[in-house]
């Protein structure tokens, strides 16, 4: 038996972790926390913990991880560069799946959209549309990110040169080399991504819609058996469904 600590438990991805690992045959909850709970009293514990508090929170749950050698999921998106530079560095000797989302039906979004942009070439125009309920604190949204990333890694671009968040005013003309990333925020959407690939005469359009939190929990669950069999690394939920 796998025994999982969940941190950030009360937030609406902790209940919904909660609600769902009894459905894991192989797992089972070793400890719930949350803001103001002591992660360093429970960790030993548990086999794997889940993150899913805060971008600002992740880091020192990863060196509590590192410190008890205890493998990791995280969940949580919106780290600044620092904060990312900080985890990679605390991780460096753990096996964590790091994702910034753990839907199946997400993960084939950014396979399909690899290889929409491999076979479609340059000359289709390339943008990306997420939305997600008025709660939420970081945008674009960390799924919108990498399906940004892929776009701009299939065309050998660096992302920050090239993406466009949103248009106001007198922009000119679309450059042939941007990317356009546009958050829109509203009501209790769970979260739809849209990946336009815009050419001259027709238009292909790959989208994701969930309609539950579950499909993401359901998957970081599965993230979460499958990385205590791993060797130490950084891994993703690609690597967990076989993807790559």
């Amino acid at each position: 038996m796998i025994l999982v600590i969940i941190v950030g438990a009360k937030g609406r991805m902790g209940q919904a972790l909660v609600k769902c690992l009894p459905q894991h045959a192989g797992l089972q909850l070793a400890a719930a926390i949350d803001q103001g709970d002591d992660l360093a009293a429970v960790i030993p514990a548990g086999d794997v913990v889940i993150d899913f508090s805060f971008h600002a929170n992740t880091a020192a749950v990863a060196g509590l991880c590192a410190q008890h050698q205890k493998p990791l999921v995280i969940g949580t998106t919106g780290q600044t560069g620092a904060e990312s530079a900080e985890i990679r560095r605390l991780i460096a000797n753990l096996p964590v799946v790091w994702a910034s989302n753990f839907s199946t039906g997400v993960n084939t979004l950014f396979w399909l959209t690899r290889k929409a942009a491999e076979i479609l070439g340059p000359n289709f125009d390339l943008e990306v549309v997420e939305m997600h309920h008025r709660l939420k604190q970081d945008a674009p949204s960390g799924t919108a990110k990498t399906l940004a990333e892929i776009l701009a890694e299939v065309r050998r671009q660096k992302l920050s040169d090239v993406a466009r968040y949103g248009r106001q005013g007198l922009v000119g003309e679309r450059t042939a080399t941007e990317i356009g990333v546009h958050s829109l925020r509203g009501g209790d959407v769970v979260g739809d991504h849209t990946v336009i690939f815009s050419g001259l005469g027709e238009r292909v359009e790959l989208t994701h819609k969930a309609s539950s939190r579950d499909t993401f929990a359901n998957g970081a669950l599965r993230a979460a058996g499958w990385v205590v069999t791993q060797k130490p690394g950084l891994y993703d939920m690609r690597d967990v469904l076989g993807l790559k």
